[in-house]
């Protein structure tokens, strides 16, 4: 896996238990992605090299060499959502039974479980801190429909929101962002909730704060922390939002408060004194989920808003730009500008 193909992923460190486990042999650059501060990649190593695997660093590439890969029974520090994948991945193939405790309950671990038992995989636990897994000789093609985004149908139902107009996003279960609607609820946004359907509406001049506190699933998610603060910035009273996942996910408070919200961060606390109405300025993307908050600060704010740099929105939102102007946002990409939009 080349530097130029994995430079602007986190996920590219995801290919090396698969490849191992079916290759015998991996080669992956450094992964890149969004600069949040700290994100070692120690427990994959760590899980591989202990499933009997030489690992090896060198030039900014990691060399994974294991004839054949062997159950283990580990301990994750940190429910670590790629840890958990990669190490599942390799495995399913790995000889004997592997047992992974404290692991990331993420919906999107759970989808990715049911993908690899319906290719044949021996999996059991999923969805609860337990894994275990009994590896098996070979896996067969298979079919899986994805499930949906559910840190893109936050974002819109933020906007909604924030606009005091009403979205509603299909294709998502309600249960996997239970307390993010409840969050949203306590601020005062009207929700409503169907099998596969969640819709957001609500009057920003009734809105109030609320304290927020980003954990690992099933708590609040760090992904919709930053679009959050932007309605947490336009409720009245003060909010106090905590990240404990990331250490250097308020970035993008500085780029917030040039739009006129007060908000005052300390460590790994930011104090938000809502009620503030924000204005149109140049605004700089500093990484995915803060490029997603300035858009949506950019409807909330009077005037024209231009974002710089937004190639990071690009990474994990798919025609960003088309899904807003199809619910009535004045939204447009400049072409030749640096990828900005307004």
């Amino acid at each position: 896996a080349p530097y130029e193909l994995v430079q602007r992923m986190r996920a590219s460190i995801q290919i090396m238990g698969p490849l191992v486990a079916r290759f015998g042999h991996a080669k992956v650059a450094m992964p890149g992605g969004c600069n949040l501060g700290p994100r070692k990649i120690d427990i994959h190593l760590r899980g591989i090299a202990e499933m009997g695997a030489t690992v090896r660093t060198d030039h900014g590439f990691i060399e994974v060499t294991a004839p054949r890969l062997r159950g283990i029974d580990m301990f994750l520090d940190y429910p670590s959502v790629g840890a958990t994948e990669n190490l599942l991945m390799a495995a399913v193939l790995a000889e004997g039974t592997t047992t992974l405790d404290n692991v990331a309950r993420e919906p999107e671990v759970v989808d990715l479980c049911k993908f690899l038992i319906s290719m044949g995989a021996d999996i059991e636990g999923a969805g609860s801190s337990t894994l275990r897994i009994r590896g098996v000789k070979e896996m067969q093609p298979a079919e899986h429909t994805v499930i949906g985004d559910r840190i893109e149908a936050g974002t819109f139902l933020i906007m909604g929101a924030v606009t005091g107009g009403e979205v509603e996003v299909t294709g998502i279960s309600p249960h996997t962002l239970d307390l993010f609607l409840a969050k949203l609820r306590a601020v005062g946004v009207q929700v409503q909730e169907g099998v596969r359907t969640i819709r957001a509406s609500g009057d920003p001049c009734s809105y109030v704060g609320v304290d927020v506190a980003t954990l690992p699933y099933p708590g609040f998610p760090t992904d919709l922390q930053a679009q959050m603060m932007v309605l947490l910035s336009l409720a009245k009273g003060v909010s106090m939002v905590t990240e404990n996942v990331f250490e250097n996910r308020f970035g993008f408070v500085d780029e917030l408060v040039r739009l006129g919200a007060d908000i005052r961060v300390d460590g790994n606390h930011a104090l938000v004194n809502g009620g503030r109405a924000l204005s149109g300025a140049i605004v700089r993307c500093p990484d995915l989920r803060a490029g997603a908050a300035l858009v949506i600060a950019g409807l909330a704010a009077e005037g024209c808003t231009e974002l710089r740099e937004i190639h990071h929105i690009d990474r994990g939102y798919e025609r960003l730009e088309d899904k807003m102007r199809s619910l009535g946002a004045d939204i447009e990409r400049v072409p030749g500008f640096a990828g900005d939009v307004c």
